[in-house]
C-alpha cells in the first residue's frame, strides 16, 4: 500500500535501476502525470478523502511499480532509432572497413545533424539568449515572472525537440515525453520548481552552447565535403573551367593529366575520412546532449 505518490515514484525508479536513465526519466513522468491527475479528480468528488485511501483504486487501474516497469522495459527492447544502424564489420581488411562507411547509415545520419546544426543551433542558441534577456528586463514589470516562467518552459520545450533531433539522427536515447509539472500550483511554485531544479539550468547551458558548437560543425564539415567533391570531380570539371586544384597566397596549383584518377580516388578517400569523423563528432555530441538534456534522478538507497 503507497500512502503518498512519491512513494510510489521511489518503488517504480528502483523496477528500473539500471535503465537508461532517458527511459526511466520518462516512465517517472508518466505516471507522476497519471497519479497525480487521477488523484485531483478523485479529491474533487470525494472531499476529504486521503491520499493513501485515492491511491489504492488508482494504482489499480494504472499498474504496480513492477508492472509498469516491466512494460517499459518490454517496449524499449523493441525501439531502435530507424536512420542508425551500422554496417555489421565482420573479418574485414582494414581498407575495406574504412570504405564501408559509405553504406553506414549511422554515419550519413551523424553528417545530417552536423549540417543542420548551424540552423539548429541558431534558431535554439539566439533565442535562448533573447528570452533570457527580455525576461531579465521585463521582472520589473508585473507580467515579468509569468513572462519568465514561459520562457524557462519553452527551454524544456526546445530540449524536448533536440532531444528528438538526436535521437532520430544520432542514436542516442533521448526523454520522449515532457517532464511532468503538476498542475494546480502556484505561479510561483511552479517557478520554484523551475529555478531550483539543476536540469533546468544544464539546459540553458546546452542550448547557448549549439550556437558555437554548431556553426563549427556545420562549417566544417561543409568545407571538408566541399574539398573532396571537386577532388572527385576535378578531372571533368577542372579542365572544362579551368579551374586549379589548389590555391594558395594567389597562387593557383594545376596537376598532369596522367594524376587526374589519382586525384579524383583521394576525393573518394577524403568523403569517407570526413564520414568516419563525422560519425565520431556526432557520438559525442550526443554524449553531451545526453548528459545535459536527461534529468538524473537521485539513488534512494541511503534514504
Amino acid at each position: 500500500m503507497y500512502e503518498r505518490v512519491d512513494e510510489y515514484l521511489d518503488q517504480l525508479k528502483q523496477e528500473l535501476k539500471g535503465c537508461d536513465p532517458a527511459l526511466i526519466q520518462d516512465a517517472l513522468s508518466d505516471a507522476e502525470e497519471f497519479l497525480r491527475t487521477a488523484l485531483t479528480s478523485t479529491g474533487k468528488e470525494n472531499p476529504g478523502i486521503s491520499e493513501g485511501e485515492a491511491l489504492s483504486p488508482i494504482i489499480d487501474k494504472y499498474g504496480s511499480p513492477d508492472e509498469i516497469a516491466s512494460a517499459y522495459k518490454e517496449i524499449e527492447s523493441r525501439i531502435s532509432p530507424s536512420l542508425t544502424s551500422s554496417v555489421p564489420q565482420r573479418d574485414r581488411s582494414p581498407l575495406i572497413k574504412f570504405l564501408c562507411i559509405y553504406g553506414d547509415s549511422q554515419a550519413w545520419a551523424a553528417a545530417l545533424y552536423l549540417v543542420f546544426s548551424v540552423v539548429t543551433g541558431s534558431i535554439f542558441g539566439l533565442w535562448t539568449l533573447f528570452g533570457a534577456g527580455l525576461s531579465l528586463v521585463t521582472l520589473i514589470l508585473i507580467i515579468g515572472l509569468p513572462l519568465l516562467g514561459l520562457y524557462l518552459l519553452s527551454l524544456r520545450g526546445i530540449a524536448l525537440i533536440e532531444g528528438r533531433i538526436v535521437e532520430a539522427l544520432l542514436g542516442v536515447r533521448m526523454p520522449r515525453k515532457p517532464i511532468f509539472i503538476q498542475k494546480g500550483l502556484s505561479l510561483s511554485k511552479k517557478l520554484k520548481v523551475l529555478f531550483t531544479e539543476s536540469l533546468t539550468w544544464k539546459i540553458f547551458i546546452y542550448l547557448i552552447t549549439r550556437f558555437p558548437l554548431g556553426l563549427v560543425y556545420s562549417f566544417g564539415l561543409l568545407t571538408l565535403i566541399a574539398f573532396s567533391i571537386k577532388f572527385m570531380a576535378y578531372p571533368v570539371l577542372g579542365p572544362v573551367f579551368d579551374r586549379a586544384l589548389i590555391t594558395l597566397g594567389g597562387h593557383k596549383y594545376y596537376t598532369s593529366v596522367f594524376l587526374y584518377p589519382v586525384v579524383s580516388l583521394s576525393g573518394f578517400f577524403v568523403l569517407a575520412l570526413t564520414l568516419h569523423l563525422a560519425k565520431l563528432v556526432g557520438k559525442l555530441q550526443g554524449r553531451y546532449a545526453k548528459s545535459m538534456l536527461v534529468r538524473k534522478e537521485p539513488d534512494n538507497e541511503g534514504k
